[in-house]
C-alpha cells in the first residue's frame, strides 16, 4: 500500500509540475497573428543581412558586439518560440549561448582574387540562405565572412526569423545602436524619398476619390482572397511554378544606383523613387524574356510590393517611425499589375514603364484594402486556425511572380562596434517565388538585390536587363548626353 500510494504521490506531483509549467508558459508573451504565419509549417521567412565592412570583425570581436550591443536590443533577441497546450506561439526568454550563434566559415585560400571571393560570398550566401534554423535557441544567426571581396575587407552577415520583427523593427533596432562614422555624437539622418504633393483638392476630386477607394477596397479585397485561393500567374520565364520552390538553390547579384538620379527621374513623372524602380524592374523583366527568348503571351505577371503599414498610422518621415519604436511585424501587400506583352520594345519610349508602374501602384494605394488584409486572415484564422492562415499567405506569395521590398537607409555611413559599413543590403529567405527584388538607400545610393531561383532565371542576365532599363529609361528622361553610373 506504501508503495502505491507512493507512485499515486509521485504522479500528483508530476502533474503539479505541469501544470506549474503550463501556467508559466501562458505567462509567456504571445507571437502577433502576423508573426504566426510566418513562422509555421507553412512558411517560414527569414530575413538576410548583408554588412559590407571597411575593416575585417573578428570572431572575438562579434561575440563581445553580441553579448554588449545587439541582444540587449530587444527581449526577442534572447527568445525562443514554445506552444502552449492550445498551439499559441509563445516568446520564452532563455539564457543564450552566444557561440552557438556565430559561425566563421574557412576556405582555402592559394591564389585566390577579389572576383573569386565575390563568388564564394554568393555561393556561402546561397547555403546558409536555404539551411532551417533550429528552434531550440533564439532564432537569429551571424555568419562572419573574413575574407576581402570586390566592396569589402570583410561581410558580416545576420540571419534573422521574420517572427522576431520586419524590417523596419529590425532597422530601428540596428540603427539605434549604430553610429554615423565621421561624427559618433551625431545622429543618423535618412533620405526624403516621398514625392512632392500638392496642397490644395477640390471638393468634387475629393469626393471622386472617396467613391474611386470605396470600389478599390472591394475589387482589391477579393483580388487578394482569390490570388490566395484559386487564382494563380501563369508559368513565365520569371516564374517556374515549381512546387516548393522556396527550397531550391538560388542566386544573389546587386546592382547600384545613384539616388539623385532617381529623384529626378521621380520629379519627371511626379512619382516616388519606388514606382520608379518597379518601373524599372518592369522593362528589365521585358528585355530579359526578349534575350531568353521566352516572351510572354499575355500570361498575368503580379508583383507583391511589400507595404510598411506603419506608413497608415500617421507617421510622416523614417525617422519618425524609426524613433517610435514599433517592434514586431506590420506589413501588407499591394498587388501590383505587371505589363505582360510588348511586341516592340525598341520603338516604345521607357518611360512608359514607369508611368504605368506610378499609375498602378496609386491605384492600389487608393485602397482600404491594406487595413483589411489582417481582417481577411483573421477570418482564415478563426475557420481552421493560425495554419489555415498561413497557408493562405503561403498561397498568396506562391500564386504570384515577383516580391519587391524596400527599407530606407541613412544618408551617412554608419560604423557598426567601431567597424565602418561601406554598403549594406538585405534579401529574404523562405519565399516560394522564383524571383525576388529587395531595396534599401544608403549613402546616396539605391542597391537593388536580385534573387532569383538559380536552375531557372540566369542572375547576371537579369542584372544586365536592369541596367539596360535603368540606362533607356535615364537617357528617355534627361537626354543622351546624360551620364550615368552604374556599379554592380
Amino acid at each position: 500500500m506504501a508503495s502505491t500510494l507512493s507512485k499515486q504521490q509521485q504522479k500528483q506531483a508530476l502533474l503539479k509540475i505541469e501544470e506549474e509549467e503550463e501556467e508559466e508558459t501562458y505567462r509567456f508573451p504571445p507571437l502577433s497573428p502576423l508573426s504566426e504565419y510566418i513562422n509555421s509549417s507553412a512558411l517560414s521567412i527569414p530575413i538576410i543581412g548583408v554588412y559590407e565592412l571597411e575593416i575585417p570583425m573578428s570572431k572575438s570581436q562579434t561575440f563581445d558586439f553580441l553579448r554588449d550591443v545587439f541582444i540587449p536590443i530587444h527581449s526577442r533577441f534572447s527568445s525562443i518560440i514554445v506552444k502552449d497546450k492550445k498551439g499559441i506561439q509563445r516568446w520564452k526568454r532563455v539564457d543564450v549561448m552566444i557561440d552557438d550563434h556565430i559561425f566563421v566559415p574557412t576556405f582555402s585560400t592559394a591564389g585566390l582574387s577579389s572576383q573569386d571571393y565575390d563568388d564564394l560570398l554568393e555561393e556561402y550566401l546561397s547555403k546558409i540562405i536555404l539551411e532551417p534554423q533550429p528552434n531550440t535557441r533564439p532564432l537569429w544567426d551571424v555568419h562572419v565572412f573574413m575574407y576581402p571581396t570586390s566592396n569589402a575587407a570583410g561581410t558580416l552577415i545576420f540571419k534573422i526569423n521574420h517572427a522576431i520583427g520586419d524590417g523596419y523593427s529590425l532597422m530601428a533596432g540596428l540603427f539605434s545602436i549604430y553610429k554615423r562614422a565621421d561624427n559618433p555624437s551625431l545622429p543618423l539622418t535618412f533620405p526624403d524619398v516621398a514625392p512632392r504633393m500638392t496642397k490644395y483638392t477640390s471638393k468634387w476630386k475629393k469626393v471622386k476619390g472617396l467613391v474611386s477607394m470605396c470600389i478599390n477596397t472591394f475589387t482589391d479585397s477579393a483580388w487578394s482572397v482569390l490570388q490566395g485561393t484559386i487564382m494563380e500567374d501563369g508559368k513565365t520565364a520569371i516564374r517556374s511554378a515549381n512546387p516548393r520552390v522556396e527550397f531550391e538553390p538560388i542566386s544573389v547579384q546587386t546592382v547600384v544606383y545613384s539616388l539623385d538620379e532617381l529623384k529626378r527621374i521621380q520629379s519627371n513623372v511626379g512619382g516616388t523613387v519606388n514606382e520608379v524602380i518597379t518601373g524599372v524592374i518592369s522593362y528589365a523583366i521585358q528585355l530579359y524574356m526578349q534575350k531568353t527568348g521566352n516572351v510572354s503571351n499575355g500570361e498575368r505577371m503580379t508583383a507583391l510590393v511589400v507595404m510598411n503599414a506603419r506608413m497608415l498610422k500617421g507617421f510622416n518621415t523614417v525617422g519618425d517611425m524609426l524613433k517610435a519604436n514599433i517592434w514586431g511585424n506590420h506589413f501588407s501587400f499591394l498587388h501590383v499589375m505587371l505589363p505582360s506583352k510588348f511586341k516592340d520594345l525598341k520603338n516604345m519610349d521607357p518611360m512608359d514603364f514607369v508611368v504605368q508602374a506610378k499609375d498602378e501602384m496609386r491605384r492600389r494605394r487608393n485602397s482600404m484594402a491594406l487595413y483589411l488584409t489582417r481582417r481577411i486572415l483573421g477570418v482564415f484564422r478563426k475557420i481552421g486556425g493560425p495554419e489555415a492562415a498561413a497557408r493562405h499567405v503561403y498561397s498568396i506569395w506562391n500564386n504570384t511572380s515577383v516580391t519587391i521590398s524596400s527599407l530606407v537607409g541613412p544618408s551617412q555611413k554608419m560604423a557598426i562596434a567601431s567597424h565602418p559599413i561601406n554598403n549594406f543590403y538585405f534579401t529574404l529567405a523562405g519565399v516560394p517565388q522564383s524571383l525576388v527584388f529587395t531595396i534599401v538607400s544608403y549613402m546616396g545610393k539605391l542597391r537593388v538585390v536580385v534573387r532569383t531561383q538559380k536552375s531557372f532565371i540566369n542572375c547576371r542576365l537579369f542584372v544586365s536587363c536592369m541596367n539596360e532599363a535603368y540606362e533607356n529609361i535615364s537617357e528617355a528622361a534627361f537626354g543622351m548626353d546624360t551620364h550615368h553610373k552604374i556599379s554592380n
